[in-house]
């Protein structure tokens, strides 16, 4: 059922795309799908779209709690030259932090054994634009990508938790806030213990900012994303205080989050653009 739902949503979004400005650029029959295993759990699994081109991993989103279907844009950037590895990763009903992490640093790893030490660019959104960032600024981000697009991402999900508490936040605001704290496994605040401290400081992205070590980044938000852009100019000011200069941080009109971001005018050509620009 799982790959039915998949292909059946493939499907849709690949017509969707070739319907739209986003498909303007011409491109040959999106490429079917291989699938790989880099560790094993279930959920640690890539599959591969095309061949040959520079490498792309895309991390999926979900409030770190559920897959995300990634296929038609892994086939998309596919047909557009790139070799794209769609990547799972545990979720916090399988593991807590930072074991999301680890998945797309050993995922990120094989992917650079199978292309002899090329470095990929990695495409995040959401609670994978967090994972995504996470991979290019932990220790040495440089060394194993080129660049980072993150679509929505929830940099500081300490932020995310305090935003979902205030008074009036959205729904959407209230369940970031709930995954935010299955995924640290405490709640953070002045009664945490030190491990727990410990923990909502590595979840956060600018923790890890090491300036010239870290991958340059591309950052997207809506104006109205329910995870606003201080997440992105937080991390921004960070990395541009520890000497990082290839950073951009881009707000969009409307409401999209995550994914849905590609669908505005211009925007997946703009992304591919940047992409291949750090190719």
């Amino acid at each position: 059922m799982h790959a039915m739902r998949r292909t059946l949503l493939a499907l849709a979004l690949c017509g969707t795309l070739l319907s739209s400005g986003a498909a303007a650029e011409a491109a040959p029959e999106p490429p079917h799908g291989q699938l790989f295993r880099y560790g094993g759990h279930p959920r640690q699994n890539i599959t591969v779209y095309g061949d040959g081109g520079t490498p792309l991993v895309i991390v999926h989103g979900g409030y770190w709690s559920k897959d995300t279907d990634w296929s038609g844009w892994a086939r998309w950037f596919a047909a557009r030259g790139f070799t794209v590895y769609d990547t799972d990763y545990r979720l916090t009903s399988d593991a807590v932090w930072p074991a999301q992490r680890d998945d797309v640093l050993a995922a990120l790893h094989w992917v650079q054994r199978r292309e002899d030490g090329r470095r990929p660019l990695v495409l995040g959104s959401s609670a994978g634009g967090h994972l995504a960032l996470q991979a290019g600024a932990y220790g040495a981000g440089w060394a194993r990508t080129r660049g980072v697009v993150a679509l929505s991402p929830v940099a500081s999900p300490q932020r995310a938790w305090r935003d979902g508490g205030r008074q009036g936040a959205s729904a959407e605001r209230r369940a970031l806030r709930r995954a935010a704290v299955r995924l640290a496994d405490c709640v953070p605040g002045d009664g945490a213990g030190r491990a727990c401290r410990a923990r909502w400081t590595d979840l956060s992205v600018s923790s890890h900012a090491s300036g010239a070590d870290d991958a340059p980044l591309l950052l997207i938000h809506s104006a109205g994303d329910f995870v606003p852009r201080t997440h992105s100019s937080e991390l921004a000011g960070a990395e541009r205080g520890a000497g990082l200069g290839d950073i951009t941080v881009r707000t969009v009109s409307g409401s999209a989050h995550g994914g849905p971001l590609l669908r505005g005018a211009g925007m997946a050509q703009s992304v591919l653009r940047w992409l291949r620009g750090h190719a």
